[in-house]
């Protein structure tokens, strides 16, 4: 089967930045929409829930990955036979994932509220919800998920999307008016639970519509099946971590601290994963690139791109930390309320945990591209393991702040070298790692030293309100572009990045020859 690769590409990044914009700015209506008429502790709830179900689904990773993979082949070899065999054993995964998670679910059922530590909402029963969002989750199991596999395989994804962005906005506007008519958190769950049927049972409409000819029938060969498992394990290997990590912090917030705060952090939280998502989205579109290099290109060649995706990441992340250094407590203080902010202490550790989650991302896209991902299986789980760990021991001390350090002193300690260590091993010879490494250095101090002069300039400023985020937004831009600019202009590094600037606007900018006369 011949796909139009550029025309889906396209269709699949459109769709995709606008369901990404739309699950960015919706759930901040909903959020306040939810503090306002029944109350922060509900939401603090719902991301308890959110999380523990999280957990429960770390049954399932690897095994859509896996079998989309496994999938592209035979859709361009049009082998209709395989990719039906590979669709009833993608249907049989999914039904004893969804038994699984149902019967974790219920196991864990008798402890939740040991994982809350103050009382909850008057007038909800904490084991009736709990089993509402579990039957959410194992419905999205078993209601045709295996569907979704050959959108993915054909390379149209934006059918996924454009499903999502009709039942999601069916969702947010039945749940709003559960919230506001009839202040309802019950209401509010099962709306989750129709949305959810109805997003997997108009997805497999519509994938039938499109490729009538896949149905799950027949048998694959005990070595495919074996190929899979492989891959499976490996990418779940991969994956976890990530996932335990994200969960545990909230969990243990929760269970040690309390609703309020979890949900206070989770204001918190919201605006940088969305910040991450945007940059994921663009770590993504450069793997396949980075990939293609590292298998035609020389050694060299490769570690010069290395230096200058170093760059570009360090400049960009470095310029988003500034503005959330400089903006956060008054857009907080604007969306929810001074009484609802963490202290600055606190959103400094958050800071340091975007820039060092970006940065993992950053050897996480040239790790993905080399395919390293057996060598590197082990990393994620043992930084999980010591992120818990921790967790749970600073959590006593220090409360809040305990949560966000751990998560990053986890990474900084345990992540980020041993994956500097595989990159440098496998992909990179070990001669350019002493020069990397000082170049590295040198941008993280840099990047300090300009967090450091906003946070100093913006807290002389005698601005409040609108203002007051107006003039952090100004003060993240100027100090760290004329900082950066200053100490990075006569570098190799700069000179390329504003040549390939010059080239993605195909000139018109001429930014090369300004900087360079």
């Amino acid at each position: 089967m011949k796909i139009e690769r550029t025309k889906n590409a396209a269709r699949n990044i459109v769709f995709g930045i606008i369901l990404k914009i739309f699950h960015t700015f919706v759930p901040f209506l909903m959020r306040t929409a939810m503090i306002n008429y029944i109350g922060i502790q509900y939401l603090g709830l719902n991301s308890f829930f959110t999380s523990v179900l999280q957990m429960l689904n770390l049954t399932e990773l690897g095994v859509g990955n896996a079998m989309v993979y496994s999938m592209y082949k035979p859709v361009a070899e049009d082998d209709t036979e395989k990719v039906c065999a590979l669709m009833r054993l993608y249907r049989t995964y999914y039904r004893v994932i969804g038994l699984v998670v149902m019967v974790l679910g219920i196991i864990l059922l008798p402890f939740i509220p040991y994982l809350i530590k103050d009382e909850p909402p008057e007038n909800v029963n904490i084991y009736v919800l709990y089993v509402l969002y579990l039957c959410s989750t194992v419905l999205s199991y078993w209601l045709f998920a295996y569907k979704n596999s050959v959108l993915y395989a054909n390379q149209r994804e934006d059918v996924g999307s454009k499903v999502m962005l009709f039942t999601h906005s069916l969702q947010y506007i039945t749940q709003f008016l559960a919230l506001c008519l009839f202040r309802n958190y019950y209401m509010y769950v099962i709306i989750l639970i129709a949305t959810q049927a109805l997003t997997n049972i108009v997805t497999a409409i519509e994938s039938n519509k499109l490729f009538p000819q896949y149905k799950p029938v027949g048998h694959l060969s005990k070595e495919d099946i074996k190929t899979i498992n492989r891959s499976i394990r490996d990418i779940f290997t991969s994956k976890l971590g990530y996932v335990v990590t994200n969960s545990a912090d909230t969990i243990v917030i929760s269970a040690f601290l309390n609703l309020t705060i979890l949900a206070i952090y989770q204001n918190y939280y919201l605006i940088i994963t969305s910040i991450i998502a945007f940059m994921t989205i663009i770590f993504n579109a450069c793997t396949a690139g980075i990939g293609n290099s590292l298998l035609v290109e020389t050694q060299e060649k490769n570690f010069n791109d290395l230096k200058k995706f170093t760059f570009l990441t360090i400049w960009v992340t470095g310029l988003c930390c500034c503005c959330f250094l400089c903006m956060f407590q008054p857009f907080m203080i604007l969306w929810m309320g001074e009484e609802n902010l963490l202290p600055f202490g606190v959103v400094v550790c958050i800071v340091i945990y975007y820039f060092v989650y970006e940065i993992d991302k950053l050897f996480c896209t040239f790790k993905n591209a080399a395919g390293i991902w057996r060598q590197d299986r082990f990393r994620p789980l043992i930084t999980a393991g010591a992120n818990l760990v921790m967790n749970l021991i600073m959590v006593q001390f220090w409360g809040i702040y305990g949560i966000v350090l751990s998560t990053v002193l986890s990474t900084v300690l345990v992540g980020l070298p041993w994956l500097l260590y595989n990159l440098f091993t496998t992909v990179f010879e070990k001669k350019y790692f002493l020069q990397y490494f000082k170049k590295f250095m040198f941008y993280v101090i840099i990047v300090a030293v300009a967090c450091a002069m906003c946070c100093i300039v913006n807290s002389v400023l005698p601005f409040k309100g609108i203002w007051a985020l107006v003039a952090g937004f100004l003060t993240a831009m100027i100090v760290p572009n004329a900082l950066f600019f200053l100490c990075f202009y006569k570098t190799k590094e700069f000179g390329e990045c504003v040549r390939l600037v010059d080239n993605m606007t195909k000139g018109k900018l001429k930014l090369a020859k300004r900087l360079h006369k």
